[in-house]
């Protein structure tokens, strides 16, 4: 099953329901001699013949390619773990790639402890808060949390801890909910409450670092030792990738608590 699932491409199947086309598997002959790249110099192309059932596939250069050169397309949006589990490789700098975390309100309380900004919202949220909180994840309890990826945290997370750090429900009100799932959203509820925010997920990645056996620079020594099997090299290629994750997001969260201390400083001295 494997050696199928690898040689695999997903096509566009019937339209389900929702709308949306739903993701057929296929073997293709040839086309599956194609490598994986992000940025490729070739794509697929899905066709059907008029009103008759049958479809046809072909491969399109979006370039000139040199002679000998490698076809490359890009097998989707996809994660290390699915690039593992399907095609048996990981990739470097894969921005579609992230770490999914259990929700843990005591885990989050625990991180923002670490990043000494405790509240006590956490551990019994004012009435307001709870209602918000239900609003913003719905009749459904937040199973898991995602950080990094293309939206880098976790949009319900992000909201999650704006209100547990809010003062009070006016800051919430004059704001739409769901303006607060996005990082793009600068300080919605003040440069104090995004800096608290912050400093808890830059913990939380830290935390969920600290839960690897080894730290990378261990993992590639053991990357370069003699005598690793293929699958040792590739559990260590991706153990390294998913650390290089969480980091990643330490870096750009880092970078913009920069900016926001910017601004608290900018507002104090206006105060004054």
């Amino acid at each position: 099953m494997s050696a199928v699932s690898s040689r695999a491409f997903r096509l566009h199947g019937d339209i389900m329901s929702d709308g949306k086309r739903g993701g057929t598997p296929m073997l293709l002959p040839l086309v599956d001699m194609c490598n994986h790249n992000f940025h490729p110099n070739a794509r697929i192309i899905q066709e059907t013949d008029g009103g008759c059932d049958k479809g046809f596939v072909k491969v399109v250069t979006e370039e000139k390619i040199q002679e000998h050169a490698s076809i490359l397309l890009d097998y989707g949006p996809l994660t290390n773990d699915l690039l593992l589990i399907d095609y048996g490789f990981v990739v470097s700098k894969n921005q579609h790639d992230y770490v999914e975390l259990k929700y843990d309100r005591a885990l989050l309380d625990a991180a923002a402890v670490t990043a000494g900004v405790h509240s006590d919202a956490f551990a019994s949220p004012a009435r307001w808060q709870r209602e918000i909180l239900f609003k913003v994840q719905g009749d459904w309890a937040i199973q898991k949390v995602i950080l990094g990826g293309v939206d880098l945290v976790d949009g319900h997370l992000l909201a999650t801890l704006r209100v547990l750090f809010a003062e009070n429900l006016e800051s919430i009100e004059r704001h739409d909910l769901v303006n607060l799932q996005y990082l793009a959203m600068e300080a919605p509820l003040g440069a104090a409450n995004e800096s608290n925010v912050l400093r808890t997920i830059i913990a939380l990645c830290a935390i969920a670092l600290g839960h690897f056996p080894t730290k990378i620079m261990e993992d590639e020594i053991l990357l370069r030792k003699q005598g690793n099997s293929e699958a040792m090299k590739l559990a260590l290629e991706y153990r390294i990738k998913k650390k290089e994750t969480l980091i990643g997001v330490m870096r750009d969260l880092t970078r913009r608590l920069n900016n926001v201390k910017r601004i608290k400083d900018k507002d104090i001295a206006e105060v004054d």
